[in-house]
């Protein structure tokens, strides 16, 4: 991993796509591209034969590839890059969820759920592919996006340009493999503790014009969600995931070129049991009739059945050209998002005095648009536009128990007669966004990014807002770079997960909420300023240093409100997420290793949206109180290195480890989220054999073995103990588990 704080985004080429303009900015494209170079040239590794034809197709699309980065600079941003040397080095590598890749960056805290927060946000994280950006999807516990999938990819947080929009806590960029970089085909098996096991495809070539890369995988395992136990297994934790991502491109010429990007996840999770529970449906009178003996004489919170299933298909059409002093690329894209969760009809009901079958699905389409205009050597101009148009459709079919009367305490009482609920309704929205910037140089050494970006959101709220924005980037000396933004920032509240549930429809019900007041959620509006400073020390070895602070009116955060892991958002009328990040990283030939931690607090004032789902005197303190938010976590840290013994041969072995520490995102005391959960570090170890020509077959090229295994020291650690504003459950990371794998390429 490198980090690197972006200067010169706008890069000057030669025709031929191989003489790059000297500026510091371009040195990671640079390297990115010569790894792309290398890793063509090598047909022992399964890549394209190194002809004059297939070179100029190579030299061609990368100077494509180049423009496009060109047309979205993070001049000024803080950016965390993972090339594909870097994502291999990751214990799993390809075969590692996505969260685990991006732990390895400063400030990212891990949470249940496969959920990340960056910089104390909670889940304003957007996912680009190749510059496009993806709507806004349902996945929960599930990756949409698989690892083998990214050729390399980047996190860019901080200060950001006006081209960001919408979601800005971390702008996740992955550039996708294709038949020109990533040519051949890869076959693997991998699996091991807990009934893993992880087949998959990938196959990219080029004929022509023409180029393609595909991947697809099955995932079978038995942790699929976080056990709620320390235990070594959960029960009842069964997950069957398919995955598909395709790539298709068109070069029509040196400055043209039309790409289409497809995928498809279907993912089915048992929800973990956790034994022993109490019943959390207490009504005396209810606790004390035949009814409750009966029922809870053949219901066992260690046998519930529960389950949920999510689904996302994407696609994106893309037209990039390159036309003298203007560089453009408009793309339109469509995503379907759903989930599904299926109760345990009787032990919801008794345990929860809830049984409810749940579906939600966002259905959206949009529009994205970005133009560069390099008007002179001092000033190169962007602009463009977002729009999305959604439909969000939530059902709910519940059984509740009916309320009878009061007891003599005046509590409600129950007599287990049940009642029928449905509730279901469907909101078509859009948000849109545009923005103008401009990169000025006025001396050398120094860069000025400025701009202006107008959003509004027109879906359950209704809002808009003109956000400046400005950055300014100052090299004093070799190696070095300060650099200090401004940031305005408009947040739309997460259609997907903004309820519009009638509640009153579940009064005198034992699922009656504790409040009627449900005040819409709104949009989020920022001041985030961020400043920093990086260093070359020597050959190979950086280091940085970041700080920041936000200022939120309206700030969103999210919670699990009832059985179904289903998140639903809520406003803090005030926020603040400060914090500072230092990073450093070195590689030398076989060697590299890398480290980082961050300190963050994140607090928020006064809950003003959603109140019904919270207890009243939960609500009355926060109103009066700052108080942590349940994702703060004081103190996040990760580290790794790797070492590649005879690396200069073609049976090269490489050694990796990789450790994340946290201090605990937050629990309930006498107070809301007033403690922390108990600190943790956990390491990962992977073995990784290569053997060139093993088989001595003419198609047959790089045989991989892997081994490797996750909590080496089989810590037992709490992600949630169940307590906390919004948190649903407990949860508990992965015991030791040792996976081993064989790929093949070919």
């Amino acid at each position: 991993m490198h980090r690197t704080v972006i200067l010169l985004a706008s890069t000057a080429l030669a025709v031929s796509c191989s003489a790059y303009a000297q500026s510091p900015a371009d040195d990671a494209a640079r390297s990115s591209f010569n790894d792309r170079q290398g890793a063509d040239k090598t047909p022992a590794d399964g890549s394209v034969e190194a002809t004059p034809l297939n070179e100029e197709h190579i030299n061609v699309n990368a100077h494509l590839d180049d423009v496009r980065s060109s047309l979205q600079p993070s001049t000024g941003a803080t950016v965390y890059n993972f090339s594909r040397r870097d994502i291999e080095k990751i214990p799993g590598g390809d075969n590692a969820p996505l969260n685990s890749i991006l732990l390895q960056a400063p400030g990212v805290a891990q949470d249940s759920y496969g959920q990340l927060h960056i910089r104390g946000d909670h889940n304003e994280v957007q996912f680009r592919l190749d510059g496009v950006q993806l709507p806004e999807g349902l996945n929960v516990f599930g990756q949409a996006l698989m690892t083998r999938f990214a050729h390399s990819m980047s996190l860019t947080t901080g200060a950001l340009p006006s081209e960001y929009g919408f979601l800005q806590a971390g702008v996740i960029d992955i550039t996708t493999k294709n038949g020109s970089s990533d040519a051949g085909g890869d076959a693997s098996i991998y699996g091991g503790a807990r009934d893993y096991f992880l087949p998959s495809l990938q196959y990219g070539g080029h004929h022509g014009k023409w180029d393609y890369f595909a991947t697809a995988d099955f995932v079978h395992d038995r942790v699929g969600i976080e056990n709620p136990t320390p235990s070594f297994n959960a029960l009842h934790d069964l997950s069957n995931q398919y995955h598909f991502l395709g790539h298709l491109r068109y070069t029509a010429d040196e400055n043209t070129r039309i790409s289409f990007t497809a995928g498809v996840s279907n993912a089915e999770y048992q929800l973990p049991n956790n034994p022993g529970q109490q019943r959390q449906f207490a009504n005396p009178v209810f606790l004390n009739s035949g009814l409750s003996q009966n029922v809870y004489g053949s219901v066992d919170s260690a046998s519930l059945n529960e389950q949920q299933k999510q689904i996302t298909d994407f696609a994106i059409l893309s037209l990039q050209k390159d036309i003298g002093d203007f560089s453009l690329q408009s793309s339109v894209m469509t995503r379907y998002s759903s989930l599904r969760y299926s109760p345990d009809a009787l032990g919801d009901l008794v345990y929860n005095g809830l049984s409810q079958r749940a579906a939600r699905s966002v259905f959206s389409t949009g529009s994205q648009s970005d133009v560069t205009w390099h008007a002179n050597s001092q000033h190169t101009v962007r602009f463009g536009y977002q729009v999305y148009v959604e439909r969000n459709i939530s059902k709910t079919d519940s059984t509740a128990y009916a309320q009878t009367g009061l007891d003599e305490d005046g509590n409600p009482a129950f007599d287990g007669t049940t009642v029928n609920v449905h509730d279901g309704n469907g909101r078509t929205g859009w948000m849109y966004g545009l923005y103008a910037q401009d990169e000025w140089r006025p001396v050398k050494n120094l860069t000025i990014n400025y701009g202006l970006r107008f959003d509004g959101v027109d879906e359950y709220t209704h809002s808009k807002q003109v956000s400046p924005r400005i950055n300014i980037v100052w090299q004093p000396w070799r190696g070095g770079t300060f650099h200090a933004g401004y940031s305005r920032y408009f947040t739309p509240p997460p259609f997907e997960v903004v309820s519009d549930m009638q509640i009153g429809k579940f009064a005198n019900t034992s699922n009656a909420p504790p409040s009627t007041q449900n005040t819409m959620v709104k949009a989020e509006r920022d001041h985030y300023f961020d400043m920093g400073f990086a260093q070359q020390i020597l050959p190979g070895w950086h280091a940085s240093f970041d700080a920041y602070v936000k200022l939120a009116k309206n700030m969103i955060d999210e919670g699990q409100f009832g059985a179904p892991i289903i998140l639903s958002a809520f406003n803090y009328r005030r926020g603040q997420v400060n914090g500072y990040e230092f990073a450093t990283d070195y590689e030398h030939g076989p060697f590299s290793v890398y480290g980082n931690f961050a300190w963050s607090r994140a607090i928020g004032k006064d809950i003003t949206t959603a109140q019904w789902n919270f207890d009243p005197d939960d609500l009355a303190y926060i109103k009066q109180h700052w108080v942590h938010l349940d994702h703060d976590q004081r103190w996040t840290a990760s580290a790794g290195g790797s070492y590649t013994a005879f690396y200069k041969t073609g049976h090269p072995t490489r050694l990796s480890a990789s450790m994340v520490y946290g201090s605990g995102l937050r629990a309930d005391s006498d107070i809301p989220n007033g403690r922390s959960i108990p600190i943790y570090a956990t390491f990962n170890l992977s073995l990784v054999q290569s053997f060139r020509d093993l088989f001595q077959v003419p198609f047959l090229k790089r045989t991989q073995l892997r081994l490797d295994v996750i909590n080496l020291f089989d810590k037992t650690y709490m992600l949630r103990d169940g307590s906390g504003i919004g948190v649903g459950a407990p949860q508990y990371g992965l015991r030791r588990t040792i996976l081993t794998g064989i790929s093949q390429r070919f």
